[in-house]
C-alpha cells in the first residue's frame, strides 16, 4: 500500500538540541544527496552521515525523510511563486511577464532539480507526498486562475471555458515540461526551446496567436 507519511510538517519535542543550525544542516545535506541519488535510495542513516547529526537530532526536527523532502519542496515552490509574480501580480505587460516567469521557472527547476525530480517521481507511490505536491501545485493553479479572471482580454479569449480548468491544464503542462528539462530529456533540456514552447502555449491560450 502507498505510504501515508511525508506530508506532515516537522514535529518538535520539548527538549531542543543545543545547535540551532542542525535543521539547516539536515536540509542542506538532503538537498546535496538528491543531486546525485534518487530519493527512494536514501535512508535516514544516509542523511545523518551527510549532515553529521545524531538520530535524536534528526527526529527532533523531522518525523521522517519524507518530511525533509516536503520542506525542501515548499522552499522551492516559494521561489517558484516569486518567479511567477510579475504575471500573477498583473503589473507588467502580460506576454513579457509570462516569458520572464517561464524562464525564471526553468532556472528554478534546474537549480532545484534533485528536490523537484524527487517529489515528482515519489508522489506516485507515497500518498503523503502526493497530497503535498498537489497542494503545492494548487497554489500555482489558484494564482493563475485569479490572474485570468482579473484580465478582460484573457476572459474574452476563453469565452465559456472553465477558468480554473484552463489554469490547471497550463500549470500541470508546465510541471511536466519542467520535469523533463530537469531530467535532461531532449528537446526540453535546451532552455530556449523550453521557454519558447511554454510561453507560446500560455500566451496562445490566453491572448491568441502573436501578431
Amino acid at each position: 500500500m502507498p505510504s501515508k507519511r511525508g506530508a506532515q510538517p516537522a514535529r518538535r519535542s520539548v527538549a531542543e538540541p543545543a545547535s540551532t543550525g542542525l535543521r539547516e544542516r539536515i536540509l542542506s545535506a538532503t538537498r546535496d544527496l538528491l543531486r546525485e541519488r534518487r530519493f527512494e535510495t536514501l535512508s535516514v542513516a544516509d542523511i545523518l552521515t551527510a549532515a553529521g547529526v545524531s538520530r535524536a537530532s534528526f527526529y527532533f526536527y523531522f518525523p521522517s525523510r519524507q518530511a525533509v523532502l516536503g520542506e525542501l519542496v515548499r522552499e522551492a515552490v516559494t521561489g517558484g511563486r516569486r518567479a511567477a509574480r510579475p504575471w500573477t501580480g498583473g503589473t507588467e505587460d502580460p506576454v513579457a511577464a509570462l516569458r520572464a516567469g517561464v524562464r525564471d521557472g526553468a532556472r528554478l527547476w534546474r537549480d532545484n532539480a534533485g528536490v523537484l525530480k524527487a517529489i515528482v517521481e515519489s508522489q506516485g507511490s507515497d500518498e503523503g507526498l502526493r497530497a503535498l505536491w498537489h497542494e503545492q501545485m494548487d497554489l500555482f493553479t489558484a494564482a493563475a486562475a485569479a490572474r485570468i479572471e482579473a484580465d478582460p482580454q484573457a476572459r474574452a479569449r476563453l469565452g465559456d471555458l472553465d477558468v480554473r480548468a484552463v489554469a490547471a491544464s497550463l500549470t500541470w503542462m508546465g510541471e511536466r515540461l519542467y520535469y523533463l528539462a530537469a531530467a535532461g530529456v531532449p528537446p526540453f533540456d535546451d532552455e530556449e526551446v523550453l521557454v519558447d514552447v511554454l510561453t507560446h502555449a500560455w500566451t496562445s491560450m490566453l491572448y491568441g496567436p502573436p501578431d
